[in-house]
């Protein structure tokens, strides 16, 4: 049975292995340390995504040393503030007059938007 080709995530770095990566790998050569730690949030050229056996059995070069950082689970997500804060501009957004929704014209139909196509700065990121 073949699944679909969309997969959610980065896959792990080491050769042959098709498993989702949940950390990354990182080099420190001037203190000659490995750190492995949460997946990072985008790809970077010099870091290893790792899936959860390789993350594992990783080994590093004799004199090398190893620091682990655990992901802190209580700080993932959003905090209850940061929920407020939504819900209040959301009520804010909604309570605003119906004359002043309607004499706003759309960015994308204003002729002075000259900036069509930028890319934002917010990204969104597949739960492991």
């Amino acid at each position: 049975m073949r699944t679909s080709g969309a997969r959610m995530g980065r896959s792990c770095s080491r050769a042959a292995c098709r498993k989702i990566a949940t950390s990354t790998l990182t080099y420190i050569y001037s203190d000659s340390v490995a750190v492995l730690g949460p997946l990072a949030t985008f790809a970077e050229p010099h870091a290893y995504d790792l899936c959860a056996d390789h993350s594992i059995r990783m080994s590093v070069p004799r004199g090398w040393s190893v620091i682990k950082q655990e992901p802190d689970v209580t700080a993932q997500g959003p905090t209850h503030d940061d929920l407020m804060a939504i819900a209040d501009a959301v009520r804010e957004a909604g309570a605003a007059p119906a004359d002043i929704q309607e004499s706003v014209t759309p960015p994308l139909f204003a002729e002075e938007s000259k900036e069509i196509g930028r890319r934002g700065h917010l990204r969104a990121i597949p739960n492991s």
